[in-house]
């Protein structure tokens, strides 16, 4: 499964996924706006939630040969 979508993801220019990511980005702000009480969550709380989806696309990107 995952080879295949590997494949697929061969497919995509810097173009397509910067706009996937501007999706994603609005749709966030759309289940901000329906769930409200989310604003409120600690910006420490966000700062290591970041910290730790970023690791390994940051590690396969800069690190990994």
């Amino acid at each position: 499964m995952f080879e295949r979508m590997n494949e697929r993801i061969k497919k995509m220019t810097v173009m397509d996924i910067g706009l996937v990511k501007g999706a994603v980005f609005f749709a966030t702000i759309i289940i901000v706006k329906f769930f409200p009480q989310l604003s409120n969550i600690n910006y420490g709380v966000l700062l290591v939630l970041m910290i730790a989806c970023s690791v390994r696309p940051l590690y396969k990107f800069w690190i990994e040969k």
